[in-house]
């Protein structure tokens, strides 16, 4: 799962991104509104997490922006903010959740376990590019419906890829994915990516960059 972490305090935004990562979610730190808007045009997120008062663009401006866009990925306001006026504004511009500053670690963990579970409760159980799905409830793959007999590593690679929906999956992170259940290495990524070729899937590998799976 892949959060985006929009907070402009370095002490705290240190502490959320270990407390995150320590559950093995994936976090992008954005410590102002412009970087956090550019990180949503670049990658897809599981949720957000965002802090009201950052720099350039605050946190409402934020939401109201990308949910105007169409984007519809969970989001959760963390904020000292504990008027009802800026509650009812969070929940106004497109909120799942708000939690108040100082919180409860645990509290935080479940609140975004809680957003994640509904919002893929909400939508289709299917995630699909082209000719390729993956059911999000049995975890499986399958090409024109037929079901692909994949080893764990292929798994990891083809479930990082689709959820990017045909944009760039960067080597440095589909690498850091592997090492948790492999020694891994460009040349060992090389030879996965190989193989899921041979199946019929249409990776591009986009030089000095990563790879991405195309629609077919």
């Amino acid at each position: 799962m892949k959060i985006l972490l929009v907070e402009d305090d370095k002490t705290l935004g240190e502490s959320i991104c270990d407390l995150l990562e320590s559950e093995d979610y994936k976090v992008q730190w954005a410590q102002d509104g412009e970087a956090a808007l550019d990180a949503t045009r670049v990658s897809g997120f599981d949720l957000l997490l965002l802090d009201v008062n950052v720099p350039f663009i605050n946190g409402f401006e934020l939401l109201k922006s990308l949910r105007e866009s169409g984007d519809e990925t969970p989001a959760i306001f963390i904020t000292a903010l504990v008027d009802i006026a800026s509650l009812k504004k969070g929940f106004e511009v497109g909120a799942d959740d708000y939690l108040r500053k100082p919180f409860d670690p645990t509290e935080l963990l479940v609140r975004i376990s809680v957003a994640i579970e509904k919002s893929f409760a909400s939508h289709s159980k299917e995630v699909r590019l082209g000719n390729l799905c993956l059911n999000l409830q049995t975890e499986r793959f399958y090409l024109l419906d037929k079901e692909l007999s994949l080893t764990p590593y292929e798994q990891i690679i083809l479930t990082l890829l689709i959820k990017e929906d045909g944009r760039i999956v960067p080597k440095e992170e589909l690498l850091y994915a592997l090492s948790r259940d492999e020694e891994a290495s460009e040349s060992a990524l090389r030879v996965h990516m190989s193989k899921l070729k041979k199946m019929g899937i249409e990776l591009e590998n986009i030089r000095a960059k990563g790879y991405r799976l195309n629609a077919f």
